[in-house]
């Protein structure tokens, strides 16, 4: 008998109304309250700590000591609100980002582990929730947003590389794509530029899909062209008689009888449709 997939798996914690952490593999965890999913880790992308971190907003230290002083089952969250390094609807924004995109990138594994936890809670607390059917729903939205921009999944774990020429004579950026061009440097993926940048994966994805669609980024077709060769000049026609740097030695021996003046007949005719 198949192993159930991971969809099958969300959706029937959903309908047991399920509170504990699903870990899937070792690839992330899904965290369940009554059913209803608050939040989603995932090994590929970049979680609340990271981003607040790349903001700024709280050193590696200081989130260590909060969670260390939220503990087991607490409101590190609410304790971070508390200290003023974020609001709570920023805090409830970044949980959104965060869950979202790890979500997208968890549902598209290929793992079928999976291990239950009873009543285990994620540290940060609860801050948002979302629907089991909802969040399948947005997850395939989104496959389908990168298919619109670029076709081809050939760019998600290829290092990201800028063409030296851009086509046409102006290009139109985002404060994302701009920031992924500078950052690129032909040796990190999508998902590694997103982290170097405090950024979702999923937005890093979509916005080097979309520079592939306006011809910024090398992909297989670039790449695949063929190098322009530079031409050989052209052989100069020979220089007429008497010009500079026609040596006379060139020239055939000519008398003055009719076969010698055919001959010049034929040569004045040859230079002039040069």
């Amino acid at each position: 008998m198949a192993a159930p997939t991971l969809d099958a798996v969300l959706t029937g914690l959903a309908q047991d109304e399920a509170t504990g952490s699903l870990r899937v593999g070792k690839e992330g965890t899904v965290y369940y309250v009554r059913g209803r999913v608050s939040y989603v880790e995932c090994a590929a992308t970049p979680g609340v700590e990271e981003l607040l971190g790349a903001s700024g907003r709280i050193s590696a230290n200081g989130m260590r000591h909060a969670r260390q002083e939220a503990g087991p089952g607490g409101d590190g969250g609410a304790l971070l609100v508390d200290r003023g390094v974020l609001s709570r609807g920023e805090l409830e924004f970044c949980m959104l980002s965060a869950t979202l995109d790890a979500a997208f990138f968890l549902l598209a594994s290929r793992t079928a582990r999976t291990r239950f936890r009873q009543s285990d809670a994620h540290w940060l607390g609860i801050h948002w929730f979302f629907d089991v059917p909802g969040l399948l729903r947005e997850c395939a939205r989104r496959r389908a947003r990168l298919e619109r921009a670029w076709p081809s999944a050939e760019l998600d774990a290829r290092p990201v590389t800028p063409l030296r020429q851009i086509p046409g004579t102006h290009a139109l950026l985002t404060r994302l794509q701009w920031e992924l061009l500078l950052a690129a440097d032909s040796t990190a993926t999508p998902v590694e530029l997103a982290r170097r940048l405090g950024r979702p994966a999923y937005s890093t994805l979509l916005a080097v899909r979309e520079l592939a669609a306006a011809g910024l980024v090398v992909t297989g077709e670039t790449a695949a062209l063929p190098k322009r060769t530079p031409k050989s000049p052209p052989t100069p026609p020979p220089t007429p008689a008497g010009e500079p740097g026609r040596s006379t030695s060139e020239l055939p021996r000519v008398n003055g009888d009719a076969t010698d003046v055919n001959l010049l007949l034929r040569l004045r005719d040859a230079l002039e449709a040069l």
